[in-house]
């Protein structure tokens, strides 16, 4: 079914019920791929889980007293354990967003149930009420109002861990009132607030809405269509390609991207990775024999939906080969084998890294796009920056359009005094070597003793690999005056985003020693380690531990592209690569909060290929626009 905002009480996964006996053994198994699950109420007003495969009468069963197993929701699996009648319902493959929205679902609602008086067998009786079921309504704050009155009511020890899988298991409970603290990393759905400071409280889940655009888009990839949706810097394209990774069935969706830290971002493996034909130089013949060794082959097989984010840096013969290798190892005649491809990107940003003198040419230029690509989308509607007049001039700097106005703003820039509470400007620069020695440099001049923290990686042979996707470093150096950069999405609502700038106030006492950092939203904090996933090659799941910090004097243009800064300090006199000047002026928020030092015209270029493949999408935009509308309010199963 189609994901979207939606009411959270059904689902479209594969399921098996177990009957356990006292041990907590399977005894009975039933397995159903494909099965529709729905919550709602008996005539009695009690929470029922009512599971149909669409053939037999379907089986219901009353949520009295629950479990919830949450440790891989964002695999798209849980398990609910249903206490008295001692069953389990595992549920897997499942869109994690689904997913997500359903647990908060029944969470809630069982919390709120559990606020009345349950009737006894004999009420029950007497009432003598037809049999009938009604789908949950909508989660509403009356909901969470009892579901909070409840927990203020009982403060019950924690339950002991045992039970369904491993000890490391995580669970939610929701049982006779009792709620079991979850890790935030751990549980995904959980409406519980992690502040040990105050009582958890439940609210209403607050997922950011989809623009039309981005929804008809979603609609577009959930009816099947093969899509590249593109867009100015700022338009959400992230955003909406992580709603689109969470719409879709893990089992048989990839994410991948061109570059490792982006396939990190929307949680996924390099394109590389998934491809398995190292860096595709090789003859198209020895590449697909590459693609044919057992892991990888699974990959290709068992793939119906393959993400690919960051496109414009991604060579068209490498595509070529990439949909050739697809057709032979799935042996299917279709375009790309039968994949659905959904491609996200901005050509007029970075290019593909040219090898030799060679120029590379672009994704849109490989031979088989226009039979793989059946829609063409633009995403317009700028949500990084809210000026008008500076999202002008970046749109004229993203074409390669310097107008006298555009040249004035920026020259004058560079007087700009946009330090603040002891925050200095990032300098964004076009090569690796100047952000290492600018940072290295401007640590080694502050007094104080250095600090240094050292992550915790799952597999420490693997270094190199967790290096290439992870937004951290293995080893971060820090002194009390040193200038950094949040690296993850901490708490948007007070302002601790990805590329949020701070600088560190002091360290605490004790042998961990963690930063407090002063952050230009306004919020003090001290930073605790967080932990980021990798997918490596053969479905390998890596991580890393560490403080979410990079040091922030300086940092490469490439590594800012998804970023959105508060101060930024740019020198553009050593630009090489079209689209690279529009990537690092569209990082700043606005124009205040942006220095441009030695500004030139000649340094603003937009490649004609790109300008010319984007003029002719313009061109068949009426169609395209018509095509959208055909695509919103689509109300198709996910394709598995």
């Amino acid at each position: 079914m189609l994901h979207g905002d939606d009411d959270g009480a059904s689902l479209q996964c594969c399921v098996a019920v177990e009957r356990l006996n006292a041990s907590g053994q399977a005894i009975k198994r039933q397995l159903i791929r494909k099965a529709s699950v729905l919550l709602g109420r008996n005539e009695f007003q009690e929470l029922i889980l009512r599971i149909h495969d669409g053939k037999a009468q379907p089986q219901s069963h009353a949520l009295k007293e629950i479990k919830l197993f949450t440790k891989f929701v964002k695999d798209g699996k849980c398990t609910v354990k249903l206490l008295p009648e001692n069953t389990q319902v595992l549920v897997s493959d499942c869109p994690p967003d689904r997913l997500n929205a359903f647990l908060k679902t029944l969470t809630i609602k069982h919390q709120a149930w559990q606020t009345g008086k349950p009737l006894s067998d004999r009420e029950k009786l007497k009432a003598s009420l037809p049999r009938s079921f009604e789908t949950i309504s909508p989660l509403q704050q009356k909901d969470v109002q009892k579901a909070n009155e409840l927990r203020n009511k009982v403060n019950a020890p924690l339950p002991s861990r045992g039970g369904l899988a491993d000890r490391n298991n995580k669970m939610g409970a929701t049982r006779a009132g009792q709620q079991v603290k979850r890790s935030r990393a751990d549980c995904d759905f959980s409406p519980v607030k992690s502040n040990p400071n105050k009582k958890p409280t439940l609210s209403l889940p607050a997922a950011r809405k989809l623009n039309k655009e981005q929804a008809a888009v979603l609609s577009a990839v959930l009816s099947g269509k093969n899509v590249f949706f593109t867009g100015s810097a700022g338009t959400g394209k992230s955003f909406l390609l992580k709603r689109i990774v969470g719409s879709l069935p893990p089992k048989s969706t990839f994410a991948t991207a061109s570059t490792g830290v982006a396939a990190c971002h929307i949680g996924g493996t390099t394109l590389h990775n998934f491809a398995g034909i190292g860096s595709g130089s090789a003859p198209l013949e020895q590449c697909i024999e590459l693609a044919q060794r057992p892991g990888v082959r699974q990959h290709w097989i068992s793939c119906r939906h393959l993400i690919i984010d960051e496109v414009s840096m991604v060579e068209a013969q490498f595509f070529d080969k990439l949909e050739s290798i697809a057709r032979s190892v799935r042996r299917s005649t279709e375009p790309f084998g039968g994949i659905q491809l959904i491609m996200c990107g901005d050509f007029l940003q970075l290019p593909p890294v040219s090898k030799g003198k060679e120029k590379a040419s672009f994704c849109f230029q490989a031979r088989c796009w226009r039979k793989v690509i059946h829609v063409n989308m633009e995403l317009v509607e700028v949500k990084r920056q809210t000026d008008q007049a500076f999202i002008a001039l970046l749109q004229a700097v993203r074409v390669g359009r310097v107008t006298e106005e555009v040249n004035a703003k920026l020259l004058a820039s560079a007087y700009h005094k946009i330090e603040r509470d002891g925050i200095l400007a990032t300098r964004l620069c076009t090569h690796k070597d100047d952000v290492e020695l600018t940072n290295e440099n401007k640590l080694q001049q502050l007094s104080g003793s250095l600090r240094v923290f050292e992550a915790a990686d799952s597999d420490p042979a693997l270094v190199k690999t967790i290096d290439a996707q992870s937004p951290v470093s293995r080893l971060l150096q820090l002194k009390v005056g040193a200038q950094v950069m949040l690296t993850k999405n901490l708490d948007v609502q007070r302002g601790l985003v990805n590329g949020a700038r701070g600088v560190v106030v002091d360290f605490e006492p004790g042998s961990k020693g963690l930063p407090r950092v002063r952050f230009l939203c306004g919020v003090t904090e001290v930073l605790k380690r967080e932990r980021w996933m990798f997918k490596a090659s053969g479905g390998l799941y890596l991580s890393r531990q560490q403080l979410p910090l990079k040091l922030a004097w300086a940092i490469s243009i490439h590594k800012s592209q998804g970023m959105t800064l508060d101060c930024v300090e740019i020198s553009l006199a050593r630009v090489f690569e079209s689209g690279q000047a529009y990537v690092a002026l569209s990082r700043a928020r606005s124009l205040e909060g942006l220095r441009v030092m030695d500004f030139s015209p000649g340094v603003v270029r937009a490649d004609p290929d790109v300008l010319l493949f984007y003029k002719k999408l313009r061109k068949e935009r009426l169609l395209m626009q018509a095509s959208m509308e055909d695509f919103v309010g689509v109300n198709k199963e996910n394709y598995r």
